[in-house]
């Protein structure tokens, strides 16, 4: 690196060391001051910091699926604002989801870095934003074009030369119904932008232009060096895999292909998601920055998940998707469910499992089981809304077994909402919280379990449920079974009960809804998996005696809670 910038690797490193310092500190900020549980508890933004060309640099990742999607986003917003009308203390605002890489809601800010008189690089932030006039309150489910999915802005500028524009955000106010907290949030989206900006600047500023220009090049070309040589690892091929998703929202009757071919060379990591299904009528549509971005989550999990993300890493990636079809989304295609998205990084594990089966877990619970409630608070009177993920199992892999109940793999930086937190913020009570029994898959190794969650609401509410997994299984590997489906059932004990996915409802005082999330796929067959295992997994809960029984051919004493060790021999013979 010396001999090519200039530069001794130690400063090199300091430099890169402050970035990622910096991005921390963004993200800190971010979640100090932000409003609503969405952002301070379960992290649903994306942020980073790049360079003048759009590099990313360092990113400090909440929702993973954002991070290339923001790479995207932020090029199109400088390819149509223009680097040559930008000025220090300027803050943009980019909703149109073709470029921001998302649905309206999650809204892009980015402001561009001055030091040394010149355009240095930007910071980039995107959150989810509560309301922005948006056809329904909370979550659209059944939108049929962009025009009904909340306010478009093409990297409208919120800040010039550091001064608010008034009109804009008046504008934003009386566009949403919960406006002191989405500008709350979006105040605190701003400072954590105005953070990053500060801290590059104090560093090009101690370092000098040139000096931290040759660190970038440095920094990024070592990150795609770190992942060519994990890249060659790998065995070469071609292979594909299909997975479906529940429906559009409008069409309940036809399930969703998502189709994808992956090719790996020594040099190259092709990701091409032609053939899957037709431009949906409802909202299921990819932006394709977000595309890129649940492929390049797969691809950095398979090269080199333990390390900081730059944009070095994903120069191997080429990501294939037509316009027109679900992946690749153009206007005014709807795109507010984009939950098609959370299902692609599974499909591309299930195709690469075919020529690595001994690097790829099975399935996981396949979705992220959103449940969401809105009103209006009896006891403040002001409107309230409140939602949170909900943990899966993990798929089992070639010498273990997945992991119980956390954040699906397309949000590994996310969190869901302590029990605490919901009923201290909305007026429902949490009446049941605790591990899925037998929704793990069986094998040798054993799928993960997901959980059951439920929700009393205590005063007339709305409830919304975001699941598109219900009707395919999160899939086992090598020889291993399916995962039960998760579900959401509401009313549950009634003659009114309902087992659904994605749903839009009014409830009643006293009415409860039931998050089932799915669980991971098992790996091997399930006759070769130790009965001391099976034993402990039926003292936990996470099997039941039937399912020992059946699916394990392991007979235990119900009474004693010991292995019944001639009846599993002859269940296994």
């Amino acid at each position: 690196m010396s001999a090519t910038y200039g530069l001794d690797p130690i400063t090199i490193e300091v430099i890169h060391n402050y970035l990622l310092s910096a991005a921390r500190e963004m993200e800190r900020n971010l979640m100090r001051t932000s409003y609503n549980t969405i952002i301070y508890e379960i992290r649903d933004f994306g942020l980073g910091i790049y360079d003048r060309e759009c590099r990313m640099l360092a990113e400090a990742p909440g929702l993973a699926v954002f991070t290339r999607g923001n790479d995207y986003g932020l090029m199109k917003t400088v390819e149509f604002v223009g680097e040559e009308n930008m000025e220090p203390g300027d803050l943009l605002l980019t909703s149109y989801p073709y470029w921001s890489s998302a649905h309206p809601l999650d809204v892009l800010a980015v402001s561009p870095i001055f030091a040394c008189g010149e355009l240095v690089g930007y910071t980039a932030i995107k959150q989810h934003w509560l309301d922005l006039g948006q056809k329904d309150a909370g979550y659209i489910l059944d939108s049929v074009d962009v025009f009904q999915e909340g306010l478009l802005m093409p990297g409208l500028k919120l800040y010039k030369a550091g001064v608010l524009d008034q009109e804009i955000h008046n504008l934003l106010r009386f566009n949403s119904r919960l406006p002191d907290r989405i500008i709350g949030d979006m105040n605190a989206q701003i400072s954590a932008c105005r953070t990053g900006e500060r801290r590059v600047t104090e560093l090009v500023e101690r370092f000098g232009l040139d000096l931290f220009r040759g660190a970038v090049e440095a920094i990024l070309d070592h990150g795609e060096r770190m992942t060519r040589a994990r890249l060659a690892q790998l065995p070469n091929g071609t292979w594909e895999a299909e997975d479906w998703a529940d429906d559009d929202g409008i069409d309940h009757d036809t399930m969703l292909k998502l189709k994808v071919k992956v090719t790996v060379t020594d040099d190259e990591f092709i990701v091409d998601w032609s053939g899957s299904h037709p431009a949906t009528t409802g909202p299921m549509n990819m932006p394709v920055g977000l595309t890129e971005g649940v492929s390049g989550l797969a691809f950095k999990g398979i090269t080199t998940p333990d390390s900081p993300a730059n944009a070095g890493n994903y120069r191997p990636l080429r990501v294939i998707a037509p316009p027109g079809e679900i992946m690749h989304a153009v206007p005014p295609a709807p795109t507010f469910t984009v939950w098609a998205g959370l299902l692609a990084p599974e499909v591309i594990l299930k195709a690469l499992s075919q020529g690595m089966p001994d690097r790829i877990p099975a399935c996981s619970g396949g979705d992220v089981f959103d449940i969401m409630g809105l009103g209006v608070h009896p006891e403040t009177e002001m409107p309230w809304l409140e939602a949170t993920n909900e943990a899966v199992g993990f798929g089992a892999y070639a010498g273990n077994d997945g992991e119980d109940a956390i954040m699906h793999l397309s949000e590994p930086g996310c969190r869901n909402n302590p029990v605490e937190v919901l009923e201290t913020k909305a007026p429902w009570i949490i009446e049941t919280y605790n591990m899925r029994r037998d929704s793990g898959g069986p094998g040798r190794f054993r799928g993960g379990v997901g959980v059951t969650r439920s929700y009393r609401f205590l005063h007339p509410s709305t409830t919304l449920a975001l699941v598109k997994k219900t009707k395919s299984a999160p899939w086992g590997m090598a020889g291993g079974m399916d995962a039960e489906v998760g579900h959401v059932i509401v009313w549950p004990g009634t003659d009114r009960e309902e087992r659904t996915g994605a749903l839009y409802y009014q409830m009643d005082a006293g009415e409860v809804i039931q998050n089932n999330s799915g669980g991971g796929g098992g790996w091997g067959d399930p006759r070769e998996r130790d009965p001391r295992l099976v034993l402990d997994d039926v003292i936990n809960d996470y099997v039941s005696l039937e399912a020992a029984r059946r699916d394990y051919g392991v007979a235990i004493d119900p009474q004693t809670m010991s292995i019944d060790e001639a009846a599993t021999a002859e269940l296994r013979s």
